[in-house]
């Protein structure tokens, strides 16, 4: 696939031939092991391959971005899978809490503001990317008293392995190959050992499985932003050299009936379009593997937003990159009643005939102006609130 456009599939899809998609062991005794493929395709598209839960399940999605960033708008941006992911695992963790305490949940949704900023020039090499402590309203049908509705919330939000990235500083690890070649690094924290195969070969293999496997339209855009014309949100203006800003994205997640997880998102500042995601807990963990899972869109959002600022970067200095690719495992667990996560492991792929200090500076650039890189070296506690008024539309 060169592109979402000409691509046939939908914009999410469960993979059908997972034995061709080596991406790593899913589970490490009580960790639970997200491996995301991910590369940069036609402008700023991207296609992931994210494996996750006990059968080593393999899911197809793509990413792209809004006239902020001269995307085509076709698929969600960066940001809303990591929402819609966050959103999701505080879902799954109340309603799993809920049990345990027997407590009886009629209904239950979830309103998650997440705030980024961005600041300093790229060109100086000063650009640095920033994230605000996150905002949720858990709105929660119940015949239990406020006291307990409240304890609920902020047992499950702290159990939460998305808590995990916020509560502590985790700082990322990087290995770089380029052209074929590894090249050490020094201006990010490197890994150690030798870097992974390329995952190149698995995205031009997987096919999606039968239909009946996985949910339709697990992801789907709902609205289109409408045009604007001030600098802060106009077509190109997040590719300026020199920035200033905050970001604001919204999500919305609401319980079916059927159990599904249903997340609108959309970003707030500057405007961009609506889109929903399905999420579903893997089969023997809870779900029925009929969409990803929170972990599963979390852990894509840091791949996506990260490819993002290399192709960013590349556009500011002027520099073709003929590919970009990464390898990203991340790790979660949970000791006691406290959600855990591993520091982010990333083995990054350049094509690019560049020199080697240039794609050495992709990767450290890449690392400081991500906005979710930053999430995870941030020390950021979420501020609840708990509602029994209606949801939100």
């Amino acid at each position: 696939m060169t592109s979402i456009e000409s691509s046939p599939h939908p914009l999410a899809f469960k993979v059908g031939n997972t034995a061709e998609i080596r991406l790593g062991d899913p589970l490490a005794g009580d960790e639970i092991r997200i491996t995301t493929a991910a590369r940069a395709i036609e402008g700023m598209q991207k296609e992931a391959l994210v494996r996750e839960g006990p059968g080593g399940t393999v899911w197809r999605m793509v990413s792209d971005e809004g006239p902020y960033l001269n995307g085509t708008d076709l698929a969600p941006f960066p940001l809303a899978f990591f929402t819609a992911g966050m959103a999701s695992c505080y879902v799954s963790e109340i309603l799993a809490q809920a049990a345990r305490r027997r407590i009886d949940v009629r209904g239950l949704g979830l309103v998650l503001d997440n705030f980024y900023t961005m600041e300093g020039s790229a060109l100086r090499g000063d650009m640095t990317g920033g994230a605000l402590p996150p905002e949720a309203t858990a709105y929660v049908d119940t015949g239990a008293d406020q006291e307990a509705v409240d304890d609920l919330v902020r047992a499950a939000v702290t159990a939460s392995a998305a808590s995990a990235l916020l509560r502590e500083p985790l700082i990322s690890r990087f290995a770089l190959v380029r052209n074929g070649d590894p090249v050490p690094l020094d201006q990010v924290k490197p890994l150690e050992g030798v870097p992974a195969p390329d995952p190149a070969p698995a995205f031009e293999v997987a096919v999606p499985a039968d239909v009946s496997a996985y949910l339709p339209g697990i992801i789907e855009k709902l609205e289109t932003a409408p045009t604007v014309f001030d600098p802060e949100g106009g077509a190109g203006s997040s590719l300026q050299a020199e920035q200033k800003r905050l970001l604001h994205v919204r999500g919305i997640c609401k319980v079916r009936p059927d159990g599904i997880k249903a997340c609108k998102v959309q970003l707030f500042k500057p405007i961009g379009s609506v889109f929903r995601f399905l999420s579903d807990e893997p089969a023997g963990s809870g779900g029925a593997g009929q969409a990803p899972s929170g972990l599963a869109y979390l852990s894509a959002g840091i791949a996506f937003c990260f490819l993002t600022q290399i192709g960013r970067y590349a556009h500011i200095v002027k520099q073709h990159v003929d590919g970009y690719r990464v390898l990203q495992e991340s790790a979660f667990g949970r000791a006691g009643a406290l959600g855990k996560a591993q520091p982010i492991a990333t083995h990054v792929y350049l094509d690019l005939s560049g020199p080697e200090d240039l794609a050495q500076t992709m990767v450290r650039m890449g690392e400081q102006t991500c906005f979710l890189h930053a999430t995870c070296r941030l020390e950021l506690e979420p501020r609840l609130r708990v509602s029994r008024d209606a949801m939100p539309a």
